[in-house]
Parts: structure tokens; C-alpha cells; sequence
């Protein structure tokens, strides 16, 4: 991490607290802008043509979101009286932003986009990228439209995950999967929300940690190498966790959110977000019977050297995913 890649990483949260304590949309505009000029540099690599290609696609979609978020705020102002209007004015204001986090139906940019990226870029783009627009969203919020566009995430997020051989492309499936929770979450409660994030960036960033460490982008990689079982039943555990399966840590925000849905009558809505949830273990499950099943030999280019301390690290992080659910019950009682 060199000093201009600091400086733009600070830039990059920095941008995130201007939106959200920003008391006027145009305030909130520029730190959308400063936030997209400051992450480009973080994601662009000279020596990677993906990387470039990746940042390149980024701008683009970024920009159009925010001209559209523009003329969508100075519509509002001048049509401000005009009650008709103002529904057609909310669902434009909240597309634009749903363009910025990657949600449907505007997610096409972002499979992509996570493609070219390295493992902790992965990470930014999939938790820290979603808070500003999310939040912007929650000022200004159009119910049905949200109620429908995050059940069509949950549908997406599933399906489009079930043929993926991409580690990357898989996990920007997730997310997708994952933000018509949050996006639910947030229409229900900030705080709800918030809770949401935090478990699901835990969760996240425990994969993309695992996978940085294994050197890992494709499926076939979890076959070949010929791994260590504890490694193995880390990555059980972690992803069993991420698909939300009871006794893990990630079933928590789920049962939270369910509760909160069926109080607030979305019966449709939980048991759609039900399902996708069942599809979205099936292809969890599907990598990692694959990967314990096969035993191939061990090739020379595959070895693997962990250090102590990162071993220490994984352990802990699997022991809080397996026995956070147990801890986690204890608060109700």
C-alpha cells in the first residue's frame, strides 16, 4: 500500500461521510463524485489489462447514475408542486441510485466489473460502495418500487450465481442476492440495516480473505488443489454461513429480518427471499461437495504456505461463524 494509494483510500471513506451528513442533494451529488474519483485509482492496475478494462467500465456506469441522480434532483426542484409528477421523480432519484450499488435492474456492470478486480477491491466494491447510495436511498424512498426491485435481486442474485465457474463473478451474485435484503432492511429500519451490513461485511470479508490467502479465482482451484482438511471445512463453514444455514453466524441478520418482514405483512415478499435463499445453498454446497469430494494429486505450482499467525486468524474467524449463532440465541433469553 503505497502513499497515493492511501491517500485515495482515505479519500474514498471520506467521501462516504460528506454524502451521508450532507443536508442538501447537491451535497450528497459531490460526495457520490468524489467517492467514484477516488475509488478508480484504488481499482486501475497499468500491468493488468482486466483491472484497467474493469475501472474504465466503472466510470462510465458511475457517471451515467450520476447525471441521471442530477437531473433527477433538479427535476424535484423545479417541478417541486406538481404532485403527479413527484412518484415518476422518486423512482427516477432512486434508480439512479440503485445504478450506483449494482442492483437490479442495472446490475449487468457489476459481474463484470468484479471480475477484474483483485480480492480486497472485491471487497470494497461488494460493502463499503453500498452505504452512501444506500443511505441516500432511505431520505427519499418509493415503497413498492423498492418491495419489487429487491425481490427481482434475490431472483437474479440466485439464479445467476447457479452456472457461474468465476469465484468472483459468484460472490457479485451473492452481493446481489444479499442487497434485496438490505434493501428491504432499510425500508423497515436504519438500525435493522446497519445490522445487516455489519454481519454481512464480516461474512464477506472472511471469504475474500480466504480466497486472497488460497490464491484462488476459479472453482476448478478448489478442486485441483489438493488442500488441507481444516482448510477444507474453514471453507465449508464460511460459506455455509454466507448462504444463511442455521447454526452459523449468517443465519442471525436472516432470522431478524424474517421476523421483522412477517410483523410488517410482506408474507409474498419472505418467502420469496425464503427460496432464492435455498438456491443460493445449493450452489454453496454444490463447490463445496466438489471440492471435498475430489482428490487429485498434488501439483507443484499449487503449494500452498500459510504463516502461523493467518492460520491463528482463520481459526478464530471460523469459530466465531460456528458458534456465533449459539451465542448470538443467548441475547434473546
Amino acid at each position: 500500500m503505497n502513499s497515493n494509494k492511501m491517500f485515495f483510500f482515505f479519500m474514498l471513506i471520506f467521501s462516504t461521510f460528506i454524502s451521508i451528513s450532507s443536508n442538501s442533494w447537491f451535497g450528497c451529488w459531490i460526495g457520490l463524485e468524489i467517492n467514484l474519483l477516488s475509488f478508480i485509482p484504488l481499482i486501475s492496475n497499468s500491468s493488468n489489462l482486466l483491472a484497467s478494462e474493469a475501472s474504465l467500465k466503472y466510470f462510465l456506469t458511475q457517471s451515467i447514475a450520476s447525471i441521471n441522480f442530477m437531473f433527477s434532483i433538479l427535476m424535484k426542484l423545479t417541478l417541486m408542486k406538481n404532485f403527479e409528477i413527484n412518484n415518476f421523480i422518486s423512482i427516477m432519484i432512486n434508480s439512479s441510485l440503485l445504478m450506483k450499488m449494482g442492483s437490479t435492474p442495472f446490475h449487468f456492470w457489476f459481474p463484470n466489473i468484479a471480475e477484474g478486480l483483485s480480492w480486497f477491491n472485491n471487497f470494497l466494491l461488494m460493502t463499503w460502495q453500498k452505504i452512501t447510495p444506500m443511505i441516500l436511498l432511505s431520505y427519499y424512498m418509493n415503497k413498492n418500487f423498492i418491495i419489487i426491485i429487491s425481490i427481482i435481486n434475490t431472483i437474479i442474485g440466485a439464479i445467476g450465481g447457479l452456472n457461474q465457474t468465476s469465484l468472483r463473478k459468484l460472490m457479485a451474485f451473492s452481493s446481489i442476492n444479499n442487497l434485496g435484503w438490505m434493501l428491504i432492511s432499510i425500508m423497515m429500519s436504519e438500525n435493522l440495516w446497519l445490522f445487516y451490513l455489519i454481519m454481512y461485511s464480516f461474512l464477506i470479508s472472511i471469504m475474500c480473505f480466504l480466497f486472497k490467502l488460497l490464491n484462488m479465482y476459479f472453482i476448478n482451484q478448489l478442486f485441483i488443489s489438493n488442500l488441507n482438511y481444516l482448510i477444507k471445512t474453514f471453507l465449508l463453514i464460511n460459506f455455509l454461513s454466507l448462504g444463511g444455514l442455521p447454526p452459523f453466524i449468517g443465519f442471525f441478520p436472516k432470522w431478524i429480518m424474517i421476523n421483522s418482514m412477517m410483523s410488517n405483512n410482506l408474507f409474498f415478499t419472505t418467502f420469496i427471499f425464503i427460496m432464492m435463499s435455498l438456491i443460493m445453498l445449493f450452489f454453496y454446497i454444490r463447490i463445496i461437495y466438489s471440492s471435498f469430494m475430489f482428490n487429485y494429486i498434488n501439483l507443484k505450482w499449487m503449494n500452498i504456505y500459510i504463516k502461523n499467525n493467518q492460520m491463528m486468524m482463520i481459526n478464530f474467524i471460523s469459530f466465531l461463524s460456528m458458534f456465533g449463532m449459539i451465542l448470538s440465541t443467548l441475547f434473546f433469553f
